[in-house]
Order: structure tokens, then sequence, then C-alpha cells
């Protein structure tokens, strides 16, 4: 669907209504009971998906303000994406990734080598999942300083793998594991250099990285002060240490450049991708400058680090189609001048509103901070009711999350968001 084609909410009765209300009483029958919340409201259950547009089960149109967990950056079920992955599909549904691979491997290498920020010579390894990518970076690192040691950042999330949860700070996701983690992460306060050296020093392992987002996604919409990620950047120089940027969630495109690092000029060590890699198939990558790169041995037949699926074809496939799709639509640029529209809107819409604390972002990527989880949570359910799909973020659930497809039309995005407004603004905490 094109961004004129985006279409306004239509909710035909209750929501959830009572084909998703009987998926979730048999999903949770079935499931491991941690995974997908059921109560007190069950969730909607998607049937199919198209542009910014989601359609449930029962026959009600939203206006995806999510894209997917801010994956379907050019559009859910994007034509070229997926005449792609059907064509892939048909002709090689799998290979043997670091063995025998695929020809398309090669292609999304290339490409994703060519994007690399600076355009310096890299390389890459594929994973799954964005927790992979970070996964891989770490082993990455280690390898390349002999320092086990990393600065992370408070409000940071970068997977739940036992590697990546390591360095994602809430305490919700670590204490069950706590007793597995190898305790050579140490936290910094986000967008502080001085506490970045302060923490550093202090740490009990010699650092060999430091891991950031350039914008805290699960964190909040969190975008630093100025001149951080540049001075960041030059503090690893001045100390020898890695500058691993985790872009999975703020790649492609999503913050208004194809990667939020490149706002400043930043070129990383290492750089971890995923989500909107391929606006919709699981394939994720960590890239990095060709020096560090080479710290890994070269393969006599077996990987360091590798999976079944490396390189899967339909994923590569799709990743090189959403690729092209962000080039050709100029949705990157879409992204910067429809975010500016929307925060904007946003700001004005909230200026003096008791219940907001602050609108925030960068791009497709924006945060409204509530006064409280409780608003967030009943903005997310009532504007839910209405037509709207949105997530909560931040430590404790308190900010609204704005990451939709970079397609959607402006009308319907700010459409959609007007809902939000009067969602977070009418919703009593109490």
């Amino acid at each position: 669907m094109s961004p004129a084609e985006t279409l306004t909410p239509e909710i035909t009765g209750p929501v959830p209504g009572p084909r998703s209300r009987a998926l979730a009483e048999r999903l949770g029958r079935v499931e491991s009971r941690d995974v997908t919340c059921l109560a007190p409201q069950p969730p909607i259950f998607w049937q199919r998906a198209a542009g910014a547009n989601v359609w449930d089960v029962d026959g009600n149109r939203f206006v995806d303000l999510g894209g997917g967990f801010g994956v379907a950056n050019v559009g859910h079920a994007h034509p070229r994406v997926v005449a792609a992955v059907r064509e892939q599909a048909g002709e090689l549904m799998h290979a043997m990734g670091d063995v025998q691979p695929p020809a398309v491997k090669v292609a999304l290498l290339e490409a994703l080598c060519a994007r690399f920020p600076g355009g310096g010579p890299a390389r890459a390894v594929l994973g799954s999942s964005g927790s992979d990518a970070v996964e891989a970076a770490l082993k990455t690192a280690l390898l390349a300083t002999g320092r086990p040691g990393v600065v992370a950042f408070e409000g940071g999330y970068h997977g739940l793998g036992m590697g990546a949860l390591t360095l994602s700070s809430r305490a919700f996701f670590r204490e069950p594991f706590a007793t597995r983690l190898a305790g050579a992460t140490r936290f910094a306060r986000y967008g502080d250099l001085e506490d970045v050296e302060r923490v550093a020093a202090a740490s009990p392992q010699p650092v060999g990285a430091v891991v950031v987002e350039p914008v805290q996604g699960r964190g909040g919409e969190r975008v630093p002060p100025p001149g951080f990620l540049r001075g960041l950047r030059e503090l690893c120089d001045a100390r020898g240490w890695l500058l691993v940027a985790d872009e999975v969630y703020t790649g492609f495109g999503r913050t208004g450049r194809w990667f939020a690092c490149e706002h400043e000029g930043v070129v990383p060590d290492l750089l971890c991708v995923a989500k909107g890699l391929a606006s919709g198939m699981p394939i994720s990558a960590c890239v990095g400058r060709e020096s560090v790169m080479a710290a890994w041995p070269a393969s006599r037949g077996e990987a360091l680090h590798t999976q079944t699926f490396l390189g899967h074809p339909p994923g590569c496939a799709a990743a090189l189609a959403s690729i092209e799709v962000l080039a050709e639509e100029k949705l990157v640029e879409r992204s910067d001048e429809l975010g500016r529209v929307a925060l904007d809107f946003l700001r004005r819409a909230c200026a003096g509103e008791a219940g907001v604390a602050e609108v925030r972002g960068l791009g497709l990527m924006i945060g409204l901070e509530c006064d409280g989880p409780e608003r967030a949570a009943r903005a997310v359910g009532e504007a839910l009711a209405r037509g709207v799909i949105l997530l909560p973020s931040g430590e404790d659930g308190r900010v609204l999350s704005v990451t939709p497809p970079l397609c959607i039309g402006r009308d319907a995005l700010l459409g959609a968001l007007a809902i939000l407004v009067q969602c977070a603004v009418a919703a009593d905490p109490r």
C-alpha cells in the first residue's frame, strides 16, 4: 500500500472481539504463561496486515503506530518484499549457511557492508534476531581487545539471550537469571560522558567495549543530548575501547537516517541490526569495520559462531528487497520529514496538559511520556478500542511509543496521533 492508501480505523464491535477472546483461551492452555499477557484483558489477534493497517480476526481495522515492534519499516506485506520471499522460497527454502551457502547470502552481505556508516571496508555475520547480533558483537569485541569488561547504559535494552541480557539494565529481566550472568558489565547514566569514564574506571574487568543505543527504544524513546555519541566515539578512541552501536531498533530509516549514529557523523566499530532490516522476516546482522572483524580466525570447517539458519534464503531475499524499497521510495527521507511533522503536532497538542511530562523523538521514533504508567496503560487500551495500535515503553511503562511503518499516510498518522492524545489526556490514572 502506498502512503495515500493508509486506511482510517474501522471498529465493528467490541475490542477484543469474540474470536480474539476464544484464541486467547486456547493460547492460555498451550503457551508458557510468561510469554503472552492474557489478563486482565486479552489481546487482539492479528489476521492480516498491509502498509500501516492491521486487521484482527474479528474484522476490525487498525492503524498501526507500533510497526510490529518497529519492524515493518517499508510497511506490512510490502508487495516487493512478499514477492521476493515467495520467489526465493519457491526456489530455495533452506541451505547450509556456513558450509554450502545460498547465493543470496552473498548479495545481502555485500549490501550490508556497502551501507556501513562511513563507507569503509566492512565485514558481517548474520543471525536471526537482534539478540543474535548483539551476541556476535560481544564475542567480536572480546576477540579483538582481549578485555571482557563492557560499559552499557541505564535504560538500555539489547535482548534477552544470556549474553545480550548482561547488557540490558532492567532488573525485571536480569534478576531471575543473575546467577548465570558474567558480571563483566557496568552501567552508566545514558547521555553522561563523565559517568561513562567513572563507571569504566571502577570496572572490576578491563573495559574493551561500550555498547549504546543511539536512541533508546524500550527504554522510552530516549534521545541523548547533542554531541553525546560523538563524544562517546572520541572517548572510545582515547581509551582503546570499541564502540558498539545497537541499531536493532533505530536502523534502516527509523530515525530519519539509514542509521541513527549518522545524525552525528559517528562511525561505530560494530553495528547491530535487525527489526527493519527485512521488514517482517527474522534476520539480523553484526556488521563491523574490517580491521575489527579480522579478530575472528579463518574457518577451517568448524565456525566459532554460527547457527543452522544462518543466511536463511527467504530472509536474505526479504532484506535485499526491503533495502531496495527504502532507497527507491525514499522512505528514510520520509521518516525524517514526517517525523518532524508528527513531533510538532504532538508537542502542540500536549502543551500545557498536566498528564503529559514530555514529547521527544527522532524521525518516526517518538515517545510521549505520561505522568505515570497507569495513565499510559489506560491510554493504550482506549486507543486500541478506537482502532489505533500502540505500545507502552520505558522502565515502568509510562511512555507511549510511536514507531509506525515509514510509509504511513500523513493524514492517517495525524488522525491516529489525535486519538492517542485524546486517550492520553483523558485517561484517568485512578
